[in-house]
């Protein structure tokens, strides 16, 4: 599978800013679609997930602000992020995943795209 992903960029503390990704190839019947995120000099954590029966987790600190969201018909995720903090800076990763949770060991990664939250 691979993932095309868009969006990104820079936004003052409180803005809001979109993150899309589409995903192409051997779509398994079951495969959860979402977000990763790394900041400098920390490990990669899980942003947001949902899969294509609905199955969706949240980190806790994005919990409220971020929203995720699919379109089926066209194997794309969205990730809408509200009430960004400086915290919420890193580079973001799409990922794919043939299976009902975003598995961070099997599964497709797209290019990273910088988001940067200035205070």
């Amino acid at each position: 599978v691979q993932l095309q992903a868009s969006g990104g960029g820079s936004v003052q503390a409180g803005g809001s800013l979109r993150l899309s990704c589409a995903a192409s190839g051997s779509i398994s019947d079951i495969n959860t679609m979402g977000w990763y995120r790394q900041a400098p000099g920390k490990e990669r954590e899980l942003v947001a997930s949902l899969s294509n029966v609905g199955r969706t987790n949240y980190a806790d600190s994005v919990k409220g602000r971020f929203t995720i969201s699919r379109d089926g018909a066209i194997n794309t995720v969205n990730l809408q992020m509200n009430s960004l903090k400086p915290e919420d800076t890193a580079i973001y990763y799409c990922r794919y995943s043939g299976t009902f949770y975003l598995s961070p060991q099997f599964g497709s990664w797209g290019q990273g795209t910088q988001l940067t939250v200035s205070s």
